[in-house]
């Protein structure tokens, strides 16, 4: 099992930053890929970044240039840095862990941008 904690969520004004984070813990191979999703209310969730433990990563289209996935291996976290945020990135965002065929999920962490 792996456990994902999420932070960093919170209320920013239309053009701000935030950065997320999450740790991982529990039993974590090497290997593994790391990501975010989120969900807007009323709406499905959908896919936001991921990075794989050497580094590659992929983004939604729509998120490329303001949106910046990082992890630090030494320390099983993943980070989201979000910057010129719009009213239309409010969602939860939630932290994902892939590993030898199972998904594991954190609790989200609320983002909400006032216009």
């Amino acid at each position: 099992q792996v456990q994902l904690v999420e932070s960093g969520g919170g209320l920013v004004e239309a053009g701000g930053s935030l950065r997320l984070s999450c740790a991982a813990s529990g039993n974590i191979f090497y290997g593994n890929t790391m990501g975010w999703y989120r969900q807007a209310p009323g709406k499905q969730r959908e896919f936001v970044a991921t990075i794989t433990t050497g580094g590659s990563t992929s983004y939604a289209d729509s998120l490329k240039g303001r949106f910046t996935i990082s992890r630090d291996n030494t320390r099983n976290r993943v980070h989201l840095q979000m910057s010129s945020l719009k009213p239309e990135d409010t969602a939860v965002y939630f932290c994902t862990e892939r590993q030898g065929g199972q998904e594991f999920w954190g609790q989200g962490t609320q983002v909400t941008v006032s216009s």
